[in-house]
């Protein structure tokens, strides 16, 4: 029996289990738990298809796999953390108008989070037919997403809210980020690759420069980071390519 093929079907299965905890971590309002999972899901995804590739096993039960446990720990985790947040702040605001269950309102709003969920599923099914993104993406990929929307909660938390106009002014900014978010990870928008083959600093200076730039936000910024960067690298995109033209 080779041991080794099952390798990077296991790290995937293992990426998929992480995202069921991170889903029952939601449920549980254990907001930091579910980003640990779900960060550790990631590490996991990244490292199925390293070691496919290395031990040369990549194959199409692999990528149908990939996707299917993408679309739980980066498609329907994060719809599930939006759907819990607008409902956590719909409700405060029905609590502050002393008539909470007069609406049906309260349930419906917080679907929107699941926007995600299914922009998610179109690029997955988008990106193992699209021979374009072998070596960079073309659109937000499903993981630096899903990392960006399991930040806000943990960075919200940290902020009060008093007035009903503030939390109402916050929900309205999180239904905006569920359509933003779906539309970036579909559009035309190719990203430069973050793989560095080499230590050239002159041909490689954009990536070196981000992801240094990157650790020493983490480190001083923590949680609040994870938005800046990703929006950070989405911006630098656009300007590289908007460069690269002339």
């Amino acid at each position: 029996m080779n041991i080794k093929k099952h390798i990077p079907n296991i790290l995937t299965l293992l990426n998929l289990f992480c995202g069921c905890i991170a889903v029952v971590c939601i449920f549980n309002f254990k907001i930091e738990w579910a980003f640990f999972f779900v960060s550790l899901g990631i590490f996991f995804d990244f490292f199925d298809g390293f070691f496919a590739r290395k031990f040369g096993v990549a194959g199409p039960l692999g990528v149908q796999l990939d996707s299917l446990a993408d679309m739980v720990t980066s498609g329907f985790v994060p719809g599930a953390m939006m759907y819990s947040l607008l409902y956590s702040i719909e409700f405060q605001i029905r609590i502050a108008t002393l008539n909470p269950y007069n609406s049906s309102e309260v349930f419906l709003l917080p679907f929107v989070g699941f926007i995600i969920t299914l922009g998610a599923c179109y690029r997955l099914a988008n990106f193992n037919i699209d021979s374009r993104q072998t070596d960079s993406f073309i659109g937000l990929p499903t993981p630096a997403n899903t990392l960006f929307i399991m930040s806000l909660p943990i960075i919200i938390k940290d902020f009060s809210f008093p007035t009903m106009a503030q939390m109402v002014t916050i929900k309205w900014i999180l239904v905006a980020i569920c359509i933003v978010s779906a539309y970036v990870m579909n559009a035309e928008i190719p990203l430069f690759s973050l793989k560095i083959k080499n230590f050239s600093f002159a041909k490689y200076k954009l990536q070196i420069g981000f992801l240094a730039t990157s650790v020493i936000m983490i480190a001083t910024l923590q949680f609040l980071a994870v938005p800046i960067i990703i929006i950070s690298y989405v911006l630098l995109s656009v300007v590289n390519n908007m460069l690269a033209k002339k």
